[in-house]
C-alpha cells in the first residue's frame, strides 16, 4: 500500500509540473503577450516594452519560467489581474470557498439521494417505477446546466416566487451559509444533474453485486433478501462510487462555472466566467491552475481511498 501510494503521489507531482508548464506557455502564446492583453489594443510600444521590463517578460523564457514556478511554490503567486487590480491569489481565496460550500453540498446532496434510488431501480427493475426513474435520470443527464437553471428560477422564482433568483451575494461562505433559501436554486440545479448520473452508475453497480459469488454464497446460507440486499451486494457497490466521486470532480466544478453564472453566485465559477469575458488573462490562467489542481487532487484521493476502502485490492 505504501508503495502505491508513493507512486501515485510521484505521479501527480508530474501531472502538476506538467499543469504548471501549460499555464505558463499559454500566457506567453497568447496574441499581442502578455502586456497587450494587460495594457489594451492602444498601448503604444514604449508602454509595452515598459511593461515587459518591470514585469520580467524581457528575460530568456526559461528564466521567466522559473521564476513563475519559484514564486507560485514559495508565496503562491498566480499573477496580478490588472482589470481588477488584484492579485490572482487573493481573488482565488476570496472566491473559492463560496464554490467549495457550493461543490460541497450538492455533491452530498447528491450521494444521498442517488444511492437510495439506485437501489430502489434494482429492488423494483423492470417495473414501472423503474423505468420512470431511467427516464427521469436520461432527461436530466442530458439537460444543460444553464437551461434546468434557468428553468427553475423561471418556476420556483418568477411564477411561484418561491426562492430568489439570485444567490446568496455575501463575501465569505458563511454568509453563504447564513442564506440558505437563496442557496436552495443553485444547489438543486447543480445536484439534480448529478444525482441523474450517480443514481444510473449506482443501478449498474448493483446489478453487476448481485451477480457475484458471495451473494450466491449467502442466499445458500439462508439469509433474506433485505440482509443480502443492503448488507452484502450495497457494501461492495459503494465502492466504485468512491471512484466515480473523484473522477466527476472536473466535472462537477465545470457544472459549477455555468451554474454561478445563471444564479450570479459570486464563486469562482463567476470569476473565471468575467475573466474570459473582460480578457482577463491573467487571472483566467489563475482560475484554470486551480481547476486543474483540484482534478488531479480528486484523483489521487480516489484512488487513496479506493484501495483504503476494498482491502481486496493489491497494488502491485
Amino acid at each position: 500500500m505504501t508503495g502505491y501510494l508513493a507512486r501515485r503521489v510521484v505521479q501527480a507531482t508530474f501531472v502538476v509540473f506538467g499543469v504548471t508548464l501549460l499555464v505558463f506557455l499559454l500566457e506567453h502564446v497568447i496574441p499581442g503577450g502578455a502586456a497587450r492583453a494587460a495594457l489594451g489594443q492602444r498601448a503604444s510600444q514604449a508602454q509595452i516594452e515598459q511593461f515587459n521590463e518591470l514585469n520580467g517578460y524581457d528575460l530568456p523564457i526559461w528564466h521567466q519560467f522559473l521564476d513563475y514556478c519559484r514564486d507560485l511554490i514559495l508565496h503562491f503567486n498566480l499573477g496580478y489581474s490588472y482589470k481588477k487590480n488584484q492579485g490572482v491569489a487573493q481573488l482565488i481565496e476570496e472566491t473559492l470557498p463560496k464554490t467549495l460550500v457550493l461543490v460541497g453540498i450538492s455533491t452530498f446532496l447528491a450521494v444521498i439521494v442517488a444511492v437510495p434510488l439506485g437501489v430502489l431501480q434494482v429492488v423494483r427493475r423492470n417495473k414501472p417505477i423503474d423505468y420512470f426513474l431511467t427516464g427521469t435520470a436520461f432527461i436530466f443527464y442530458a439537460m444543460p446546466a444553464f437551461l434546468l437553471g434557468q428553468l427553475l428560477i423561471l418556476y420556483f422564482a418568477i411564477d411561484l416566487s418561491w426562492f430568489s433568483t439570485e444567490a446568496p451575494q455575501s463575501n465569505s461562505a458563511w454568509g453563504v451559509l447564513s442564506q440558505p433559501k437563496d442557496l436552495v436554486l443553485p444547489v438543486l440545479s447543480l445536484a439534480a444533474i448529478t444525482i441523474a448520473a450517480f443514481s444510473r452508475y449506482m443501478r449498474s453497480s448493483m446489478m453487476e453485486a448481485l451477480t457475484e459469488d458471495y451473494v450466491r454464497t449467502a442466499k445458500a446460507k439462508g439469509a433474506g433478501q433485505r440482509r443480502v440486499l443492503y448488507r452484502h451486494a450495497l457494501r461492495n457497490a459503494l465502492i466504485p462510487l468512491i471512484t466515480l466521486l473523484g473522477l466527476s470532480l472536473p466535472a462537477i466544478v465545470g457544472g459549477a462555472l455555468i451554474t454561478e453564472t445563471v444564479f450570479n453566485f459570486p464563486g469562482m465559477g463567476l470569476l473565471t466566467t468575467q475573466a474570459a469575458v473582460n480578457n482577463d488573462v491573467p487571472l483566467l490562467l489563475g482560475t484554470t491552475f486551480v481547476a486543474a489542481l483540484a482534478t488531479v487532487v480528486g484523483s489521487l484521493m480516489a484512488d487513496v481511498l479506493y484501495a483504503i476502502a476494498d482491502p481486496r485490492v493489491r497494488y502491485a
